[in-house]
């Protein structure tokens, strides 16, 4: 039920939320006891990362637009990042994990789906492999996302998409360094991952979900922390424009 009452016990339940011990304590003039408080405060940052996940990619793809060019971008990289995506949200709802604990997998995996398509379209002309490795995504993603597999191939499958994940970074990270250059990455988007995981690291531990989620989230820590160090660190300072002299 989306939403529950009950003014008798002081119950104010909102897509899972329980403002009811909240606002106890407050018309008491305390403040709410943590294990009241922590579990409000998770669902809450659960949803705003929901929400925020709608528009992470879209910096990245607008960069891309506004200069017709995908220079610096490692195609490897976020083609990883859709598997990754794909496994992460079909373990999720295996699992009947509460949406505000997921549910920005499912936003980013249509994001990144709209990403690989733009990059193709101004990389060099995609060959056979490029075409194979698409029709093949199209004709497994919708049997994994329904769970149609074998559950012991999904617990083998999760547990490598903390691998794929670390791996679809390792490429990008590479090139930036060596390049001295992060080309078209989208320092928002970067920021906006980064901020994610943390957040998901304390919404995973309040909402108690499985140690190999929590361990994604960490990872995502690390590898998203390392590409916006490089950003900031090959980022080339504006060149300040002459004044004319009159």
């Amino acid at each position: 039920m989306v939403m529950k009452v009950n003014l008798g016990t002081m119950e104010l339940e909102i897509l899972g939320m329980n403002f009811g011990c909240v606002l106890s304590a407050l018309s008491d003039a305390k403040i709410p006891e943590k294990e009241c408080l922590l579990p409000l405060v998770s669902k809450l940052l659960g949803y705003c990362i929901v929400a925020a996940s709608t528009t992470v990619k879209l910096p990245q793809i607008l960069k891309i637009l506004k200069h017709g060019s995908v220079r610096g971008l490692s195609v490897a990289s976020f083609e990883l990042e859709l598997i990754g995506y794909t496994i992460a949200l079909a373990y999720c709802i295996h699992k009947g994990l509460p949406f505000s604990a997921y549910g920005e997998l499912a936003f980013l995996l249509i994001q990144a789906i709209i990403l690989i398509a733009i990059i193709y379209y101004y990389s060099p002309p995609m060959g056979s492999k490029t075409w194979m490795k698409a029709l093949v995504y199209c004709g497994l993603a919708p049997t994994v996302l329904a769970g149609k597999i074998d559950p012991g191939l999904f617990e083998i499958l999760y547990a490598s998409q903390h691998a794929i994940f670390f791996c679809a970074r390792v490429p990008q990270m590479w090139k930036n360094f060596t390049n001295k250059s992060t080309g078209e990455l989208s320092f928002l988007t970067c920021l906006m991952n980064f901020a994610g995981s943390l957040v998901r690291v304390f919404t995973s531990i309040q909402e108690k979900t499985p140690l190999s989620v929590l361990m994604g989230s960490a990872i995502g820590i690390v590898t998203n922390g390392t590409i916006l160090s490089q950003i900031m660190m090959y980022q080339k300072p504006v060149p300040k424009k002459e004044k004319k002299e009159d």
